[in-house]
């Protein structure tokens, strides 16, 4: 139960921080409104607070939300911006998060 709600945490984080930042990218470079930036900034801020609720410490939490954030990049990429992720792009996001759930999820004795 614990991973299933930490992987929960990483999902609503990922919508955050990627809708956020793709937010702010619309406003900065495709000239989108003010608000629209300003939304995304919030965003960014309440990913911020979602990451704190993990249990583990801060480097492995935010080593293992890099694997999250690069596969879920990849898939707003496809969905909200025409992205086509290549073989290579899949390959490379299958393996970036294995090694992450190992990060995070592996059984440690202390």
């Amino acid at each position: 139960m614990l991973v299933a709600k930490s992987i929960i945490f990483f999902l609503f984080a990922c919508i955050f921080e990627v809708g956020g930042g793709y937010l702010v990218w619309l406003w900065f470079k495709e000239d989108k409104p003010i608000w629209i930036g300003v939304v995304g900034g919030i965003c960014l801020f309440i990913y911020g607070v979602i990451a704190t609720l993990q249990v583990q410490g801060f480097g492995r939490v935010y080593a293992t939300y890099g694997g999250f954030f690069i596969v879920f990049s990849l898939l707003w990429a496809y969905i909200f911006d025409g992205f086509k992720p290549d073989r290579y792009d899949v390959i490379g996001a299958i393996i970036t998060l294995f090694g992450v759930c190992v990060i995070m999820y592996a059984p440690r004795h202390t």
